[in-house]
């Protein structure tokens, strides 16, 4: 209790620094001063109907989310999915994917009495955390309301793992207040227990149920066709720094490919095509159309795209991997049958990169001279590459079935949304 209050005082004397972050942020993304007095608590009108409350924190999760919050609105039709973030671009995300099938607000700051007034304003029958979402005031508050929430879909590095446990006396009550945790493997629910929570289950990862969009499969197909058979390497999800890199490696290959660069931010998009002006490349942004026959770089500057990018490509490079910032997850290229290259950091997402790589899906390269090399051999052979596909496919259906498995836990805790 002392922990909670010392950290509760805390984050009332950064409140002015939180501030001041979202400004700065809106100077690249003026949505951030959009709808701030939900950050503290302060909604509009209230749901007429009962609430089931799932929180995704960003693009990922919200994504990731997709056939949990169709599986819920299955079951309980009666109830409205409340669906709550902290970004701007996961908020457009759901407006995307969900339309108005659900309702959307940010989730509060962790503050005692925003966390109080977000759930007085929404009453929910229960709570659906993503991945690794633990806010201690949020949590006692839920604990308080007999409100049963659980963490699905979830994942905890080692290395977060660590962090967490330094924060002990703080987290530990956090983690044991959970109704229930849903794991993504037997060490992340391992890990998961140790620091508090109580009642784990491995369900699997609920991204391997999420089926490309058949319309976005066919855009990448269609611009596949107009490149009249020229290779193409895609850099998926690129990190900040990652782009002189991935810029490098494939400058020297010799496979002649075209070069399309995702950045994973879209507040980066202007940054890397600087960037590329610096460098003299002749470049196209999908915003402005298709790459004409000379382009060398096609600046994936959409959002909402990514499985037609990887429909387009002959093998993509997974970001957030080359530098140690953890990797992103390639179980969205697997679905999408594309062959795929890492590089050493993936603790982030290893238990699917792992697999991914144990089943011919995926390759590992240490370094940005690695990743010439393996750009130059497999954009050169044609056999490999269509095992890569083939195992890809494989190793995305041999995997699903997690969203069958997480509902049954949540009904399991979910007393409440019966009455």
């Amino acid at each position: 209790m002392m922990a909670r209050i010392v950290y509760s005082a805390l984050l009332y004397l950064l409140v002015p620094f939180i501030l001041l972050r979202l400004l700065l942020r809106a100077r690249k993304q003026p949505e951030y001063l959009h709808n701030v007095g939900e950050r503290f608590g302060f909604y509009g009108q209230r749901p007429e109907n009962p609430v089931i409350w799932v929180h995704a924190v960003s693009v990922g999760e919200t994504r990731a989310a997709q056939p949990l919050i169709e599986a819920l609105l299955q079951r309980w039709p009666t109830h409205r999915i409340l669906l709550t973030g902290m970004t701007p671009t996961g908020r457009a995300t759901g407006l995307a994917v969900y339309g108005d099938r659900v309702i959307q607000a940010y989730l509060p700051y962790d503050l005692p009495d925003a966390v109080n007034r977000f759930f007085r304003h929404f009453s929910p029958d229960f709570g659906v955390l993503m991945e690794t979402e633990i806010w201690p005031n949020l949590l006692a508050g839920a604990a308080r309301r007999n409100l049963p929430v659980l963490l699905v879909n979830a994942r905890l590095s080692a290395r977060s793992a660590r962090g967490y446990a330094r924060f002990a006396p703080l987290v530990r009550p956090a983690f044991a207040s959970l109704c229930a945790v849903a794991a993504q493997s037997e060490a992340d629910g391992a890990r998961l227990s140790a620091l508090g929570a109580g009642r784990v289950e491995v369900c699997g990862n609920l991204k391997f149920d999420v089926a490309p969009s058949p319309g976005i499969l066919a855009l990448g197909r269609q611009w596949r066709s107009q490149l009249a058979g020229r290779p193409v390497f895609l850099a998926a999800s690129t990190r900040e720094g990652e782009e002189s890199l991935v810029l490098d490696a494939w400058l020297n290959s010799a496979a002649n490919a075209l070069l399309v660069l995702v950045p994973r931010h879209p507040q980066r998009f202007a940054e890397v095509e600087a960037l590329l002006q610096q460098r003299g490349l002749r470049h196209v942004r999908r915003s402005e159309g298709l790459p004409a026959p000379d382009t060398q770089v096609w600046l994936g500057d959409s959002m909402g795209e990514m499985v037609a990018y990887y429909a387009l490509a002959d093998l993509a490079f997974i970001g957030g991997s080359l530098l140690p910032l953890g990797g992103q997850n390639l179980i969205e290229a697997a679905a999408c049958a594309c062959p795929v290259v890492v590089g050493p950091h993936t603790f982030n997402f290893l238990r699917a990169t792992e697999d991914a790589i144990a089943a011919g899906a995926a390759q590992r390269v240490a370094d940005v001279p690695g990743l010439t090399i393996a750009v130059d051999r497999l954009l050169q052979a044609e056999n490999e590459l269509a095992a890569m596909r083939l195992a890809a496919s494989a190793f995305a259906e041999a995997h699903r079935g997690a969203t069958q498995r997480t509902l049954q836990l949540i009904e399991r805790c979910s007393v409440r949304a019966e009455r």
